[in-house]
């Protein structure tokens, strides 16, 4: 291929090659060719044209005219066009040639297109020939075929859109041509007519005045019998025209149509049709409606685009007059005269309400037309009052307008949520009570709409849930006695309770009491009234069933009631049911066959959503109701009594099936025969109806499979409507056909089928659960039957009963599949397959994809491979023998489903001859349907094989390639297919496409080359699979994707009006979004800057772009490529702000969750270097609604007397302008808001300069970097934008984003104002963003997560000023009051778990705040804090800590009670489950009985912090009772107030008060930490441990812990498993603090034991007194009993993990005395200190006996440690010296042994690195002045000590120096024996050392240091000295003094180090030489120099004290004599 890649076709190459091969090459030329034109060809361009021409008249396929034409245009608009005129008229003659054979069709359509794309491209360059080319163009199309036709509808569209107004001349030809094309028989000719006219009606002004009728008339005719693409390009067509009425591009005349005339038009065909005034005339007479489904579905559409291309500024300023004309089509009698019909009708003005107002308007214009809507259904409320008389016609007309107003009301409300509340308190439209005012309309599918908004409305404000179930129960009691209120009331208060399920909040379970005796109530007045005894009892079950769906912990209390008005409701033996039979007439069987299905449908309901009350009991009598209520006389009742109980029958009849079907089949094995029976009937009877296909069989069929049937079964965005086409006829589904469907779970409103439909559904699954369950004679006789009724009905029904009978098989296969069942013998495997086969060559092509899954569950289930073969091979003999397209396509499907489930196809003969077959089908052009089932199976096959398919692979790409070159454009289905089936060959292919080798080369251009044919073409669907193929393709070989190329054809497509072609785009952008972000979002823009170009130079780019705003009115013609809905473009806000608009455009949620991952790929990738563009984004998204933009500029302005000020005077709007975007929805704005949360995480894990201020303004002058800090206002303004909005969503989602700000930010300082941080500026904003969560009407949501942000505020300690810390405590304050209201007097607006969830957040939030407040306060406190003295200077009121602490304390008596009783549910509610009978009866403090498991969560996530808390309020209070009286609390915390019940009875003693308390503490702790699942719980484990600390810093609860070893032991138990499973270093840490407290309070019981023995004793007799401690009387150091055995364990287990050497097991080997030392963090080295210091306190408290037993492996620890490090201080040796102080006699040779080999070591590895030297010595120090004389006196020891010292002296390191004269100081001075010794050995040393520091003066601090240091060194020398040998010693320290002065000349000029050290001399002598005078005497007397030295020296000290002096005497005559306080300098 790569000789093709040449300007001119290399002619020998290509003549070389096969034909199938050829036209790969042409094609490839021609794609290199059109690549290349835009360069200079005018050289060559004559013989290019030859070139061309030639490709021309050799017959081309499809693409590759296309692409001829291209090339060709291209050459003469880049070159010479003179000669253009000769191709012209070449391809006049080839359009005119008399050769109608089939080889000459090619060339002829390549003549054709050839044509359009010249005129198109040269223009009126050709305007010469145009007339001629018309002519003869309109003459061939007269006889072309189909392909002929739609090529030249094509062609005629080009050559308008090249000429534009000059083709005026010829427009009413085109027109009529196009007339006729416009009704053509085949559907693509029909899209290409429709497109010529849509470039006509450009210049055409005549379309769209003078033949509008007769253009919309010939639309509507169009419409019928259509398909998808056709209705959806006619409807294109239809709005635009209809658009351009109301809106001209030009002035056609003085007068303008109005919207009504327009309106009219359309009326006529929705509700007339499409036919002639004769045809129109002659239904009307024969009473049969018109207008076909196709009609008003495409009609629909029309009005959708009509609107949708007028925009959504005219909808809002049109919509009451287009609603008040969209509701004369539901009620016009003509279009509602059958059920069927109104339902449709129904449908499709819903449509167009929700396709308009919901995609259109922003929320403003939807509040607004929500209130036009309430208006409009106030006027039809007349109809519904009762006092009214109104005629049978007017409430036929008003229930569609109602229904239709009333649903589109509900989805409105329900899209606004919170954002819609104040349209309800508006007063002047009244939407509430004008909704409830429906209920009492007479018809029931008003009443069911009516119940349905209110549903909406309380799904979007769940506050007006309770409300209204209180306003409809109240009413409802008020009117029993009313038919429609009885109905009406219960089917809203069923609607609400469904809600419920989708209500996060929940609503309070009084009400399902409420409810309950409603129900009970209705039901036992039934029989009151005959007039209302249907509706009561309806209603009254109805109420039931919804009940149920508030789950278990509601339905568990009202269960015992349900089973006694289920056993009401049914007879109880078989003598009621003889009675009943023979009393009855039509209206009580009708009742009773009501209420009984009613009570069923509630059995139903509380099998499905109360699983866990489900005994074997209750099942039992639900069975034997069922079978209680002559369901084996039901056939001769219906028989009895005819028409008028037959709907209750069939309504009973589903309810036994739904209920039957959720039960387990085991439970009613016995009436298995009775079932069987009424099963049959009802899918073989002679009454049965038509199943709408779409709803039976789809679920039976393979999901991929469907793939066969077109568009039609895919999602489309009208599916709503088509499939108002597949809904056989009852037109759809609707509420009224199943009320007690309005409970259920789902967002969109429900549209059960029909009665009769729904009954075949349900008999269909029933009998797939019960068939398994028979007997194998019963299974095949029941087969046999089924078999034989097929053969022998005829003609439609048995098409029905077929399908009917097949649907029920295949769904008890699927059955028996999913449970592993076999389906039987022979007998039953062949009337089976008989079943399945007959199906598989039935004619409905769905039928055929359910019989080929059928077969593949068979051979599933069956697992025998004779059976499989035996399949395949009669597939194979079919597919040989037959002829016809079914048979061959039916079997064709089921060769690739055999093997379905069968792990794949394994066999390559199987393989090799399916592929054969297969091969052979899809190459057959005579049949496009067999083509595009073989080569869909093809695709399965492919999948199935796997890597066997690899040997066919070059093949099947040759063939597709072929195929798709050859494959007629009207053939789009064939051409799926080929896209399907070149996907799964590139998955097969797989990463082996990245290949360099000539095979995978050729493979890889077959792929590329099939991709760009596919996205050429002119279906949308065949763009998808090319796009799925491209990005198939890009998965595994990358690198030969072009994104160049790619990402400009995905930015076109984006805003397609095909959903699946923007599924594709949207899929394949997030695929490369992953990786390649950045050249995605270039690529993008370059394509808008390059638009002008490539709309000139490259064609077909932009023939894809389908949508709805094609032109917009009054432009210039230009294609409306790259702008999106809502009016952005790419060029505005980027690839990023484009997705953000279709977005907000889009409901479906596949395809909206797509949009959001790629949108945070894209950010992932580019964000943090692009982070301006990506706030500016999220800004400009977040301010886009009217209420944002209000809020989007706000400014903090301080009162002028600065002393107080309110949050919410704080801002004031600025009017700005609200960016690219326009009124978004609050969906997006929330995901805006979570990308900016995702933005600063993504920061957090990148530079440190995005939260340092100043490290982020020095880098950006030196680097054009962006930092987050830097964007610091722009993010609190978008959090108080989104906390401070309407929504609740978004509120929720700014105050998250608001605290994540406030933890990132709280630390960062602000560079201009050292000691403030950066948020310090914002705290007004703050404020006032958490001010609305506090108020009274705020969800419990929003102020839980307020409440949470609060507190994160106040511990972030940003806030400095107490009244800034008053303002945000005050917001706790409230929140804290409402919560001592308590729920029992709030208004239960919300579940009582709400309660729980606001109550324990308010209360985690005091907790921090509390937490906070003390741990400041003792930062304060603590040794070394000048927070106290810095604030007394300034004179500033004290930040945060002191008076934080005194706002909390004003509150804390309360809170203390709160925390409590919150720890003492939290404590209940973990107790495991067989300890649920200890859960108080009533609930606890905040929780009731009913809410246990919602409460749980809630619990879980505040406990630790409350924990915390209250440990540290018992640490103040020292566990001493003080006041708690109930001052500041204003209801009963709990009904168990932790010991302070006021009941006589039950008072405890402040002793049992405190240990309930500590035990509350301890047990939920241990319990805890105990926990397998607490490990993700981090924060929850430091928070324990913490809190354990604190009450064991209390000395009561050490007591109680000393006392109680048991529990002592238990908790060092669970903290040495902590240790062990948890790494953190904190934790670690903790744990360790926490076992020495342990240790000290075992120590003080001890010591407290000891004391009051000796007490207990007396003085006399305390040398007797017994040793107390762990030992012999104790039982000894038992494991598991022993405490100094646990912390023993727990000690060296913390050792042995940071040092694996200790254990020889874990080391590897034995550990020698010459191991290396080891490096350990310091941290590491914290935790050995603590744990070391643990052991030395063990000793403490063991007995002597068990002391021994713990002191041996001290020296093993020491000698370990001292080769593996030094670096841990001085702790370790301190260690040692505590077990040294206390070893008895025998240990000293060990110890001795020990330090011996400890300094040899250290001698050895002296020079290691790793080794401190100073600890070393430090350490050295201490042992020789402690230690026992016995081990620092033995000469080996003594001499390594020694030579150690004197090796320190000579190192060069001046701070290695300076402290081993500071140690040797302490050793001087030491005791005798120790201090003798080393005067001995070092004396010499230390002086040489100061004689040679006088030749080398000091440089530097720590060298002066050194020197002062040795000389204090010799002083101590000297002093150590005995009184005879002093005076020698200070002979030699006073020369040494004297020499280190320097000479007047010299001091001046000397460093600062040399004037301190002969300062410091100088003060020496003058302190020294009077102790000693006589040698000071002696010796100035004898050294002459010296005195004079000294002299010198004294004279220069005193002249400098005395000019200080002087000095200081001048400035203190020049101080003021009035110093001030404050320097305002």
């Amino acid at each position: 291929m790569e000789q093709a890649h040449s300007l001119l076709l290399n002619e020998e190459a290509c003549n070389q090659l096969q034909e199938h091969q050829r036209a790969k090459f042409v094609i490839e030329w021609l794609r290199f060719l059109k690549k290349l034109l835009p360069a200079d060809v005018k050289q060559n361009q004559k013989r290019l044209v030859e070139q061309l021409t030639a490709v021309l008249t050799s017959s081309p396929g499809p693409p590759t005219r296309l692409l001829l034409a291209q090339c060709l245009a291209l050459v003469y608009r880049v070159g010479d066009s003179l000669t253009s005129s000769l191709t012209v008229d070449r391809c006049n003659d080839i359009i005119r040639s008399k050769d109608d054979s089939p080889s000459f069709l090619p060339t002829r359509l390549a003549a054709v297109a050839c044509l359009g794309v010249l005129y198109e491209q040269l223009g009126r360059l050709l305007i010469s020939s145009f007339k001629e080319t018309m002519a003869n163009l309109l003459k061939a199309m007269k006889s072309a075929e189909s392909q002929g036709r739609c090529e030249i509808m094509l062609c005629i569209e080009r050559i308008l859109k090249g000429l534009g107004v000059s083709a005026v001349s010829c427009h009413r030809d085109i027109y009529k041509a196009a007339r006729t094309c416009l009704t053509d028989r085949s559907m693509a000719v029909r899209c290409a007519a429709t497109k010529c006219l849509l470039e006509l009606q450009r210049e055409a002004v005549f379309l769209w005045s003078t033949e509008l009728e007769n253009v919309a008339t010939l639309c509507f005719r169009a419409f019928e019998g259509s398909n998808y693409d056709v209705r959806v390009a006619i409807s294109k067509l239809l709005g635009t025209l209809l658009a351009s009425v109301l809106e001209p591009r030009q002035v056609i005349g003085s007068k303008r149509n109005s919207l009504e005339e327009v309106m009219e038009l359309l009326s006529s065909g929705f509700l007339r049709g499409g036919a002639g005034f004769l045809r129109a005339g002659g239904d009307m007479l024969k009473g049969t409606s018109s207008v076909s489904r196709d009609v008003r579905v495409g009609i629909t559409q029309t009005c959708v685009v009509f609107v949708s291309i007028l925009g959504g500024a005219w909808l809002e300023n049109h919509f009451s007059c287009l609603v008040s004309l969209l509701m004369v089509w539901v009620s016009h009698a003509r279009a509602t005269q059958y059920p069927a019909d109104a339902v449709s009708c129904r449908c499709c003005v819903s449509f167009i309400l929700r396709a308009t107002l919901g995609t259109l308007l922003g929320e403003k214009a939807q509040i607004a037309a929500a209130k036009e809507i309430c208006q409009l259904i106030s006027k039809q409320k007349r109809v519904g009052n009762m006092e009214t008389r109104v005629s049978p016609a007017d409430v036929a007309a008003s229930q569609h307008v109602l229904v239709c107003a009333l649903l589109e009301l509900g989805s409105l409300l329900q899209d606004l949520s919170s954002t819609a509340a104040p349209l309800l308190q508006d007063t002047s439209i009244g939407m509430l009570d004008t909704v409830i005012s429906v209920l009492l309309h007479p018809s029931a599918s008003a009443r069911l709409a009516a119940a349905w908004c209110l549903r909406c409305v309380a799904l979007g404000m769940p506050a007006q849930g309770a409300v209204l179930l209180d306003r409809c129960a109240e009413r409802l009691n008020a009117l029993k006695s009313c038919p429609e209120a009885v109905a009406g009331y219960s089917a809203a208060i069923a609607a609400l309770l469904g809600a419920v399920q989708l209500c996060p909040l929940g609503v309070s379970h009084s009400k399902g009491k409420m409810v309950m005796t409603l129900a009970e109530d209705l039901l036992r007045s039934a029989t009151q009234n005959s007039r209302i005894s249907i509706q009561r009892t309806q209603g009254g079950w109805l109420l039931l069933s919804a009940l149920s769906t508030l789950g278990p912990t509601v339905m568990e209390h009202h269960l015992p009631r349900l089973l006694l008005l289920w056993k009401c409701a049914f007879p109880l033996s078989v003598k009621d049911v003889e009675n009943e039979l023979r009393r009855g007439d039509s209206f009580t069987w009708q009742v009773t066959l009501e209420g009984r299905a009613g009570a069923l449908c509630a059995m139903k309901s509380l099998v499905v959503h109360c699983k866990d009350l489900l005994t074997d009991d209750i099942i039992r009598c639900c069975l034997t109701n069922i079978y209680g209520i002559t369901l084996f006389r039901l056939p001769s009742l219906v028989k009895s009594y005819g028409n008028q109980i037959k709907n209750a029958a069939t309504v009973f009849r589903l309810r036994v099936y739904e209920i039957l079907t959720v039960l387990q089949p085991k439970r009613y094995e016995g009436n298995f025969g009775t079932v069987l029976k009424l099963l049959l009937n009802d899918l073989t009877g002679p009454e049965i109806t038509a199943c709408a296909e779409l709803n039976l069989l789809p679920s039976l069929c393979y999901s991929q499979d469907l793939a066969l049937l077109g568009p039609g079964l895919h999602d489309v965005d009208q599916h709503y409507i088509e499939e108002q086409l597949h809904g056989g006829g009852s037109g759809g589904g609707t509420l009224e056909y199943d009320p007690f469907i309005i409970f259920e779970k789902q967002q969109e409103v429900p549209t059960p089928l029909p009665p009769a439909s729904a009954l075949t559904s349900a008999a269909v699954q029933l009998f797939g659960v019960i068939f398994p369950h028979l007997g194998i004679q019963q299974k095949a006789q029941i087969l046999e039957q089924f078999c034989e009724f097929v053969r022998q009905l005829k003609g439609a029904r048995q098409q029905t009963v077929q399908i009917h009978v097949a649907a029920a098989f295949c769904c008890t296969l699927k059955c028996l599949a999913s449970s592993r069942r076999e389906l039987g013998s022979e007998e039953v495997q062949r009337p089976a397959l008989s079943l399945l086969l007959g199906a598989l060559e039935g004619s409905n092509p769905l039928l055929r994809c359910m019989a080929a899954e059928g077969l593949a569950r068979l051979v599933q289930v069956l697992n025998d491979p004779n059976f499989t073969v035996s399949i395949t091979l009669m597939s194979f003999d079919k597919l040989k023998t037959a002829r016809d397209a079914i048979t061959r396509t039916g079997h064709a499907l089921a060769l690739s489903a055999v093997y379905r489930y069968l792990s794949g196809i394994s066999s390559p003969q199987y393989l090799s001859a399916c592929v054969g077959v297969l091969f052979t089908l899809s190459q057959d052009s005579t049949s496009p349907e067999v083509q595009m089932w073989a080569l869909h199976t093809l695709s399965m096959v492919v999948d199935l094989a796997g890597p066997l398919y690899h040997s066919h692979l070059e093949a099947s790409f040759n063939l597709v390639l072929r195929l798709l070159l050859s494959t007629p454009h009207t053939h789009v289905e064939v051409q799926q297919s080929l896209g399907r089936c070149l996907n799964a060959l590139i998955t097969s292919m797989g990463p082996d496409l990245q290949g360099e080798g000539a095979g995978v080369c050729a493979v890889r251009t077959s792929c590329l080359v099939g991709c760009a044919v596919m996205q050429d073409s002119q279906d949308c669907l065949v763009q998808a699979q090319a796009i799925s193929c491209l990005q198939q393709l890009h998965m595994f070989a990358p690198r030969f994707v072009n994104l160049a190329s790619l990402v400009p054809s995905l930015c076109i497509n984006l805003c397609s009006s095909y959903l699946s072609l923007r599924r594709a785009v949207v899929a394949c952008l997030r695929q490369l979004a992953q990786r390649e972000a950045v050249e995605v979002s270039e690529h993008a823009v370059a394509l808008v800057k390059e638009l002008p170009r490539r709309d000139n130079t490259q064609l077909g780019e932009s023939a894809s772009s389908e949508t709805y705003n094609v032109i917009t009115p009054g432009s210039s013609g230009q294609p409306f490529l790259l702008r999106h809905p809502g009016n952005v473009t790419i060029k505005e806000v980027g690839l990023e702000g484009a997705l953000f608009s279709l977005l907000d455009r889009e409901s479906d949620p596949h395809l909206c969750q797509d949009i959001q991952e790629t949108l945070v790929h894209m950010m992932s990738s580019s964000a943090e270097s692009n982070l301006a563009h990506w706030l500016k984004l999220c800004k400009d998204v977040l301010s886009s609604s009217a209420d944002s933009a209000a809020a989007a500029a706000v400014e903090m302005q301080q009162e002028e007397d600065g002393d107080r000020y309110d949050d919410s005077s704080a801002f004031h709007a600025k009017s700005e302008s609200s960016g690219p975007f326009n009124n978004l929805r609050w969906s997006t704005r929330v995901f805006s808001m979570e990308c900016v949360c995702r933005i600063i995480a993504q920061c957090e894990n990148g530079d440190t300069a995005h939260f340092n201020m100043a490290l982020a303004q020095e880098q950006r002058l030196h680097e054009s970097a962006d930092f987050l800090v830097l964007h610091l206002a722009d993010l609190i303004r978008m959090a108080f934008m989104a906390a401070t909005d309407h929504s609740d969503q978004l509120r929720l989602a700014g105050l998250q984003t608001l605290l994540v700000i406030i933890r990132k930010f709280s630390n960062v300082p602000e560079p201009e104002f050292p000691g403030h941080v950066i948020l310090e500026q914002y705290q007004a904003n703050v404020g006032a963003a958490l001010r609305p969560a506090f108020h009274v009407d705020a969800p419990p949501n929003v102020t839980a997560k307020a409440c949470q942000v609060c507190s994160a505020w106040i511990a972030s300690g940003v806030i400095s000023d107490l009244r800034d810390l008053r303002r945000v405590h005050q917001l706790l304050a409230s929140s804290l009051a409402k919560v001592q209201v308590g729920r029992e007097v709030s208004s239960q607006l919300y579940n009582e778990s709400t309660f729980t969830m606001e109550t324990l957040a308010v209360l985690k939030a005091w907790a921090e705040v509390y937490i906070t407040a003390v741990q400041g306060s003792r930062q304060r406190e603590s040794p070394g804090s000048h927070l106290q003295q810095q604030s007394d200077e300034a004179g500033t009121a004290s930040p945060a800590g002191a008076g934080l602490l005194k706002l909390v304390q004003t509150d804390l008596a309360t809170l203390s009670r709160l925390w409590l009783a919150a720890l003492q549910d939290h404590a209940l509610l973990t107790l495991p489950s067989q300890y649920s009978s200890q859960l108080p009866s009533t609930g606890g403090s905040f929780y009731t009985a009913e809410t246990v498991e919602q409460a749980r969560p809630h619990y879980y996530s505040a406990w630790a912090t409350i924990l915390h808390a209250t440990a540290l309020w018992l640490n103040s209070t020292g566990f001493i009772m003080v006041d708690e009286g109930p001052a500041n609390l204003s209801r009963p915390v709990t009904p168990t107030s932790m010991g302070q019940s006021t009941s006589l009875s039950s008072v405890k003693s402040p002793e049992d008060v405190y240990t309930d308390r500590l035990h509350l503490i301890l047990g939920i702790s241990v319990e805890f930490l105990c926990s397998p699942h607490s490990g993700d719980q981090m924060e929850n484990i430091d928070s324990c441990l913490q809190a354990l600390q604190a009450l064991l810093e209390v000395p009561w609860p050490r007591s109680k812990m000393g006392n109680d070893q048991a529990l002592s032991v238990e908790l060092l138990s669970v903290l040495h498993r902590l240790i062990v499973t948890r790494e953190s270093p904190n934790i670690q840490l903790a744990v360790l603090e926490l076992v020495r407290q342990i240790v000290c309070a075992a120590q003080e019981h001890v010591k407290e034991k000891r004391h009051s023995a000796e007490v207990d004793d007396g003085a006399a007799e305390k040398e007797t007194v017994p040793e107390f401690g762990e030992g012999r009387d104790t039982g000894g150091l038992v494991p598991g009993k022993s405490l100094v055995f646990g912390a023993l364990e727990l000690c060296l287990c913390t050792l042995v993990r940071k040092l694996p050497q200790l254990s020889p097991k874990l080391a590897g080997s034995p550990m020698g005395w010459g191991g290396h030392t080891c490096s350990l963090s310091s941290t590491d080295c914290r935790l050995v200190t603590s744990a070391l210091a643990i052991l030395s306190e063990l000793p403490s408290i063991c007995s002597p006996e068990d002391c021994e037993k713990i002191i041996p492996p001290a020296p093993f620890i020491l000698v370990h440690f001292s080769f593996c490090l030094f670096n841990l201080g001085i702790t370790l040796f301190f260690f040692f010296f505590f077990f040294i102080t206390r070893s008895h006699k025998q240990y000293t040779v060990c110890l001795f042994f020990v330090l011996y080999q400890t300094f040899c070591h250290t001698l050895i590895y002296k020079m290691d690195p790793g080794v401190d030297e100073v600890t070393m010595l430090t350490s050295l120090t201490i042992f020789l002045l402690y230690a026992s004389a016995e081990v620092t006196t033995v000469e080996p020891l003594q001499t390594c000590c020694i030579q150690t010292f004197r090796a320190s002296l000579e190192s060069k390191d001046p701070v290695v120096l300076s402290r081993s004269y500071q140690l040797l100081v302490s050793l001087f001075q030491g005791p005798a024996p120790v201090a003798r010794p080393f005067i001995l050995a070092l004396g010499g040393c230390l002086v040489s050392q100061l004689q040679e520091d006088e030749k080398s003066r000091p440089q530097g601090p720590a060298e002066l240091q050194a020197v002062q240091d040795a000389v204090r060194a010799l002083e101590a020398l000297v002093f150590a000295a005995e009184e005879t040998h002093r005076p020698q010693l200070v002979a030699v320290l006073l020369p040494i003094l004297i020499s280190l002065l320097l000479d007047e000349n010299a001091l001046a000029s000397a460093p600062a180090a040399s004037r301190s050290l002969h300062e410091s001399a100088l003060g020496d002598l003058m302190r020294i030489g009077p102790q000693h005078s006589a040698v000071f005497k002696a010796l100035m007397a004898s050294a002459p120099h010296m005195k004079a030295r000294l002299e010198a020296a004294v004279k220069g000290n005193q002249e400098s004290m005395n000019t200080k002096a002087q000095t200081t005497r001048v400035n203190s005559k020049n101080t003021p004599s009035i110093q001030l306080k404050i320097n305002f300098l």
